[in-house]
């Protein structure tokens, strides 16, 4: 069966849709799965070198006390979802282009999902800068990618161009939030749904 997911390395709801469908994968033990990440940017406009997170927030919401709230319930959620977050480490809001690389390069690895998950780990519990190219080769390192082809696809043109189209892809489909599954290509639920919704739109699909 295949799962379509499109996700940004930022967006929080995302890593707790992450977990959801891990956990409602792991209902069917006779079903094989092909879990493709497809890159979605919340901030497509964002520096190379993304920008302080204060800013960020005072540019996004207006500022700290306002996305305050929606942050809360967001680590609530997490919580709920057996995720632990620490928002207060994070220092960057990064531009998300090149964890979208390494993410891509992993699944050609078959380690797609391990790598994912660090990078969501790295950024919402440790605080970790994953605009940075030190930090995003540090993880490919850890999982035995090639570091060197990492750092040469995370500086490619062509690589950064898909990213680019994936974005446009979701956009021209309608998607303006994330995360976004798309089951079968017949089957499509927007945000981070229960395990139990997940679970019932894959029974949809056998």
């Amino acid at each position: 069966m295949d799962i379509k997911v499109y996700a940004d390395t930022i967006c929080g709801w995302c890593y707790i849709g992450h977990a959801k469908l891990a956990k409602a994968i792991e209902h069917f033990k006779e079903i094989r799965f092909n879990l493709l990440h497809v890159p979605f940017q919340l901030n497509p406009d964002m520096p190379s070198e993304g920008i302080n997170r204060i800013d960020y927030l005072r540019y996004k919401f207006g500022g700290e006390d306002i996305a305050q709230p929606m942050y809360d319930r967001m680590t609530e959620e997490a919580s709920k979802a057996g995720l632990n977050f620490n928002l207060k480490k994070i220092q960057i809001t990064p531009n998300t282009t090149k964890s979208h690389i390494l993410i891509n390069f992993a699944f050609s690895e078959n380690k797609g999902l391990e790598v994912l998950d660090e990078v969501f780990q790295s950024y919402f519990y440790k605080g970790i800068d994953i605009g940075n190219a030190d930090n995003l080769i540090g993880i490919a390192k850890k999982f035995n990618l090639d570091a060197d082809k990492v750092k040469k696809l995370m500086s490619s043109k062509e690589e950064i161009e898909k990213v680019k189209l994936s974005d446009l892809e979701g956009r021209n489909k309608g998607i303006n939030g994330v995360p976004f599954f798309e089951i079968n290509n017949k089957t499509y639920i927007s945000g981070a749904q229960s395990k139990e919704n997940l679970i019932e739109a894959i029974k949809v699909n056998l």
